[in-house]
């Protein structure tokens, strides 16, 4: 099958042929029809969180099920399915308390056991290293069960592939981490894919005032066309003092999207007394981050989010009803959609800020 490699760090992706191996026990083999660029990708590639290599990247993805191993249950060939990075063995202690997003066990268990052949594999034998259990930079995936959620055939495939990360982490980290209450005033840095969601996830949960900020005019016009009451440009002014000032005195819930360590400590800082700073992306490994201590005085709270804290099996299913009923907008969130021999491109069009996703479609 045709896939996007990642031979060396930092570096491009390579589109080569490789081999993909039959369904084992627990497993499932999915045709991908779509998969979303993301930022988590791209850190990867650029040597911010380590990853061994060779290995197939992608993560956000949605596709079609081609066959079933042995054990497996939940779902058949032909059933429409959207991965997800947050696999979950199902009985260790944070999935019986209802995290399964922050699973003890998904790195031991959901992985090809030691003399097992290896899911991913070049013609001459060479493992290729599965990314977060997925890597859907490829025309197929063979992940494990726990990895993936059936859905409604009627969702269309590129808009669900939007599901299988940004979406659901932006929309989680409002309604699972934060609990935004109706009424309560938000905050959200950065208007890409999460922070859009994020700030739909304002909207859907009641929040009275929703203000985004960013560098990008084009981007917090779309913000506001998912739902921002308010718009601060961090390009021409303060924008701590700016949310400080629209929502008298500092905001109920800040939300930091973008994964770097200057936002996420605006964030913090544009608090209200007793309010909550949810960092939801990914700041590079070695970064400290910082927050003025009397201020902790105040009861406020520094608290990150992994995938939206989310339960992806319930979640993602009402998300989809959220998008048929025209409460979740998701067209407008497709900036472009490319092919996999266009992926490289679809990195350097993200660098530059200005487009909220791109989308492979296969």
């Amino acid at each position: 099958m045709k896939a996007a490699v990642l031979n060396a760090i930092p570096g491009q992706l390579e589109i080569e042929d490789i081999e993909i191996g039959e369904p084992g026990p627990r497993e499932v083999l999915i045709t991908t029809k779509a998969a979303g660029l993301c930022h988590s990708d791209l850190h990867h590639m650029e040597g911010k969180y380590p990853h061994p290599c060779p290995a197939v990247l992608g993560h956000e993805s949605a596709g079609v099920v081609e066959a079933v191993g042995s054990m497996v249950t939940y779902v058949q060939p032909d059933d429409h399915v959207i991965t997800c990075l947050s696999a979950f063995c199902g009985h260790c202690e944070e999935c019986l308390s209802g995290h399964m997003s922050r699973c003890e066990l998904k790195a031991t268990e959901l992985v090809r056991q030691p003399g097992e052949p290896p899911r991913l594999h070049r013609q001459d034998g060479e493992v290729v290293n599965q990314f977060l259990h997925l890597s859907s930079f490829a025309e197929q995936m063979l992940i494990h069960e726990h990895a993936l959620v059936k859905i409604d055939k009627d969702m269309p495939l590129d808009r669900a592939s939007l599901i299988g990360c940004g979406v659901t982490t932006g929309l989680g980290a409002v309604f699972r981490t934060a609990k935004v209450m109706p009424g309560e005033s938000t905050a959200v840095i950065g208007c890409g894919g999460i922070g859009l969601s994020a700030i739909q996830g304002a909207r859907i949960a009641g929040a009275n005032k929703i203000v985004a900020v960013d560098m990008i005019e084009s981007k917090l016009e779309l913000a506001q066309a998912m739902g921002a009451t308010h718009i601060v440009n961090a390009s021409d002014t303060d924008a701590v003092a700016a949310v400080k000032d629209l929502t008298n005195g500092g905001v109920h819930h800040s939300f930091e999207a973008v994964g770097a360590k200057v936002t996420a400590e605006q964030a913090f800082e544009m608090l209200r007394r007793g309010g909550q700073a949810t960092v939801i992306g990914m700041i590079p490994v070695g970064t400290t981050v910082e927050v003025h201590g009397p201020e902790l005085l105040d009861e406020k709270t520094l608290t990150g989010s992994n995938m939206g804290s989310n339960q992806f099996r319930t979640d993602m299913p009402r998300f989809i009803e959220m998008y048929m009923d025209g409460r979740l907008r998701l067209d407008e969130m497709i900036s472009k959609t490319i092919t996999l021999e266009e992926i490289n491109a679809g990195f350097e069009d993200m660098k530059s800020g200005h487009l909220a996703r791109s989308v492979i479609v296969f």
